[in-house]
């Protein structure tokens, strides 16, 4: 079933450029993904430091 929903927008250039969509938002998730894990990191060093200063 999923083998013959890719190849029939592979077939189609709407199906080429709707993938072509899901490649740039599985881009920007995995972007948006790893910054929001290196910021928490960032955030709780920071509130690691200020506990340790009270």
């Amino acid at each position: 079933m999923f083998k013959f929903i890719l190849v029939s927008l592979l077939k189609k250039d709407v199906g080429v450029t709707a993938l072509e969509y899901v490649l740039i938002a599985t881009l920007i998730s995995a972007l948006i993904v790893v910054s929001v894990e290196l910021l928490g990191i960032k955030v709780g060093t920071l509130y690691q430091l200020v506990a340790t200063a009270f």
